[in-house]
């Protein structure tokens, strides 16, 4: 059976996608200030725009990972009707997820070993000629994220490159706490994404309910682990090799 370290109960990664401002403007404040450590998905062509902040996010400690370079989704979403993944094939996702790890390397130094599914959907091509792009995300990264998932990752059972990725935009502490406890209780691995931070609403993660959320998972008393998703994938990946 499956152990988390020092007698936790569950794990807890907090993660944010696309490289949007605020988690530079806000965010990184924020988690120095909780001495927190999350791991952010970037969106590579993002990053240029606030470069320093995230040299920054690196040396702050966080995990940088890849999210692709311009972020393809499926063509019923109005902002990506141009950046179809109806309109790609293996080669073209390929070169999106290469070339955000080539941009990334050059421009932070630190090459990825995780991934998030933009828009958490992991086909290209539709009908017959539609194929999983899940093979390439596992060849390449240790962990391959999804988005908007209904559960916690079972650490032995879990795909780690089809991860569930459980939204807390727009929660307050009390809905975060919900998530935390059901993955407590399960023994899980639940791995929060988030857009922006500041003001609860719409794609944006209220930064008083994250406090909140970081002062709770630290409490050694809850007996919870909160780590980056690298950290936490490893872990699970020497464990089952022990396991085997």
């Amino acid at each position: 059976s499956f152990h988390w370290p020092d007698g936790r109960r569950a794990a807890v990664s907090l993660s944010f996608d696309d490289a949007r401002l605020s988690q530079i403007d806000t965010g990184l404040a924020l988690f120095r200030k909780l001495d927190v450590r999350v791991t952010f998905f970037v969106k590579s062509a993002n990053i240029q725009e606030r470069l320093a902040g995230w040299k920054q996010a690196v040396a702050d400690g966080h995990e940088i990972g890849n999210h692709t370079v311009t972020h393809p989704c499926t063509g019923n979403y109005a902002f990506s009707l141009k950046n179809a993944l109806e309109d790609y094939d293996l080669r073209k996702m390929a070169e999106q997820i290469d070339g955000a790890n080539e941009q990334i390397r050059k421009m932070l130094g630190v090459t990825p070993k995780t991934f998030a599914y933009p828009c958490g959907q992991k086909f290209v091509g539709r009908g017959l000629d539609a194929r999983s792009y899940v093979p390439l995300v596992a060849e390449r990264f240790l962990v391959g994220r999804g988005y908007l998932d209904e559960s916690a990752n079972d650490p032995m059972v879990c795909d780690l490159s089809q991860a569930m990725g459980t939204p807390f935009d727009d929660m307050d502490f009390a809905q975060m706490k919900k998530v935390v406890d059901q993955a407590a209780h399960e023994g899980r691995w639940a791995i929060f994404v988030g857009h922006e931070i500041g003001q609860r609403g719409y794609q944006i993660t209220d930064a008083s309910a994250l406090e909140a959320l970081c002062n709770y998972l630290k409490d050694p008393a809850n007996g919870m682990w909160l780590g980056a998703v690298e950290e936490i994938a490893s872990y699970i990946q020497k464990q089952r090799a022990e396991h085997e």
